[in-house]
């Protein structure tokens, strides 16, 4: 096999391809006869095939993975942070192995997706994201930061009416409570998708104008599609407006918005409104 691409962004595109095209030949191989087994294996072996790529072409970084042990660990401003080799790092690979794992385990399902991120220290961005790649293996497509996707077009109704009907991705098990009542609100329609890569890539291609997050997540979740996401040109940031942050102590990230950027100041105002 010839060597990657060296350039941070092409790597994790090449990385998450690797990862999608594994996933793939599992479900050949393993059918959808036994969902938990499918999904224990597929974690496994993304996981497995990331982390043995990532230690041989970038032996130096840090990495900071979903199925890693301990990983949901919050830890302590005070806390040593040589326990912790990633805080004290410059470069942390975010990467989540396989996000969807329930939708990844249904036979024709393809909001499922691998996730891999770069996080940098001297950033110029808050976030700190670098490069990042959201592969979604089923639909047969990668969407990365070397290559962003054109900002999404506004919609065939919202062009035709004068008006933006919009158009929110929701999750299909866990949607916030607000979400509803918010959407009422600014005359939105819920669309319900899989995984939180699947979410924020259909806002990246115009699918859907926005994704609401609240009720839990981690850095894993959303970094990639965030690097994604904010390399094409959208809005994205916390529910309450802050910024998004990576490589934090505390991995937990509960809450985003990501839209496209008219959008963000309505639906800000609708989250303040909504959600507390």
């Amino acid at each position: 096999m010839s060597s990657p691409p060296m350039i941070d962004g092409a790597f994790a595109r090449w990385l998450a391809s690797r990862a999608g095209q594994a996933l793939l030949d599992l479900r050949t191989e393993m059918g959808f006869a036994d969902a938990g087994a499918l999904k224990s294996a597929g974690d496994k072996v993304s996981h497995d095939l990331i982390r043995t790529e990532l230690a041989k072409w970038r032996p130096g970084d840090a990495v900071l993975s979903e199925e890693d042990e301990g990983s949901r660990l919050a830890w302590a401003a005070e806390v040593n942070t040589g326990a912790v080799p990633r805080l004290n790092a410059d470069r942390v690979w975010i990467v989540d192995p396989l996000d969807g794992t329930r939708e990844f385990s249904e036979e024709g399902r393809s909001d499922w997706a691998v996730h891999v991120a770069l996080w940098a220290r001297n950033a110029p961005s808050p976030h700190g994201l670098v490069a990042g790649a959201v592969g979604l293996p089923a639909q047969h497509r990668v969407l990365g930061t070397d290559y962003p996707p054109a900002y999404p077009p506004m919609t065939v109704e919202a062009a035709t009416a004068g008006e933006r009907k919009i158009r929110l991705a929701a999750s299909r098990s866990r949607p916030p409570v607000f979400l509803t009542d918010l959407a009422e609100d600014v005359g939105a329609h819920l669309v319900p998708m899989g995984s939180a890569g699947a979410k924020i890539a259909a806002v990246v291609t115009g699918e859907v104008d926005a994704y609401i997050h609240a009720g839990g997540q981690y850095e894993w979740d959303s970094a990639a599609p965030i690097a994604v996401a904010t390399a094409t040109g959208l809005h994205a940031s916390r529910i309450d407006g802050s910024a998004l942050r990576y490589n934090e102590a505390d991995p937990r990230l509960p809450d985003l918005l990501v839209c496209r950027k008219d959008l963000a100041t309505r639906l800000l105002a609708a989250l303040q409104k909504h959600s507390g």
